[in-house]
């Protein structure tokens, strides 16, 4: 799989800027790890991989909260719309790190804000003063009622195309620890892939490759899957579907 990703054109965080996805749609897929190796021998030519640091795998680490009866994790799950998650996220490739809100309006649209944070404030970052009024001004959850919940760390590829519209990110290695509960696991057999490009655009390389591979769009939230498998008192009747897909490919 390196070797591949060695092959391919390079594109740097700056050059990446370029990629501005204004009115986009966001695809989700979930398929085996094994078959990453054969996905970018199938799309390499037409992508280009983000290195940082001279390397395509970015670490990622984040921690989710949410409230002592799991609302944001339960809206979710209940489908409500204009919905929030909460989350600090640490970018280690490039020592950066940020406490995120990602906002899902009822046209289904995803809108995220987010403050830098000193990378020595993660596991308390609900202490610090402008992340606590961050809160306060961009959510309803009163931060006396928030708490660290699920964590996760995973590696991400990154590609865009060679014609600037599209982007792509390949997580792997995910793992789960529930720090609630105190529960891990482990679903680093499979790969979550999200296709980012504009509404009316044509089929792109990977979509194509993807449907050549029996690989479908499946939605799946880290943070709700993660929490699902971690928390035997989570609601989850709407996610079995997904858990058995998960489960039948980690198997």
């Amino acid at each position: 799989m390196m070797s591949i990703l060695e092959q391919m054109e390079p594109i740097g965080l700056e050059d990446m800027k370029a990629v501005r996805l204004m009115n986009r749609i966001d695809q989700k897929f979930m398929a085996p790890a094994a078959m990453l190796e054969g996905l970018l021998q199938r799309i390499a030519s037409g992508y280009y991989v983000q290195l940082i640091d001279d390397n395509p795998l970015a670490p990622y680490h984040t921690l989710y909260f949410d409230t002592d009866n799991l609302a944001m994790y339960t809206m979710h799950h209940n489908q409500k719309l204009n919905r929030q998650k909460l989350r600090v996220r640490r970018y280690r490739s490039t020592d950066t790190t940020f406490f995120e809100i990602k906002n899902k309006d009822n046209k289904k649209k995803t809108r995220k804000v987010r403050i830098a944070v000193s990378p020595q404030s993660f596991n308390s970052v609900l202490t610090v003063p402008e992340v606590r009024e961050f809160v306060d001004r961009n959510t309803p959850w009163p931060v006396p009622q928030l708490h660290e919940c699920l964590e996760n760390r995973f590696e991400r590829i990154t590609l865009v195309d060679k014609g600037m519209s599209e982007r792509v990110t390949i997580d792997r290695g995910i793992r789960f620890h529930n720090r609630a509960t105190g529960l891990d696991a482990d679903i680093s057999p499979l790969l979550v892939i999200e296709v980012k490009h504009e509404v009316g655009a044509p089929t792109s390389d990977i979509e194509r490759a993807l449907h050549d591979l029996h690989i479908l769009p499946r939605r799946m939230s880290k943070y709700c899957i993660g929490t699902a498998l971690t928390d035997p008192l989570a609601k989850k009747n709407r996610f079995k579907e997904k858990l058995l897909y998960i489960n039948k490919i980690i198997s």
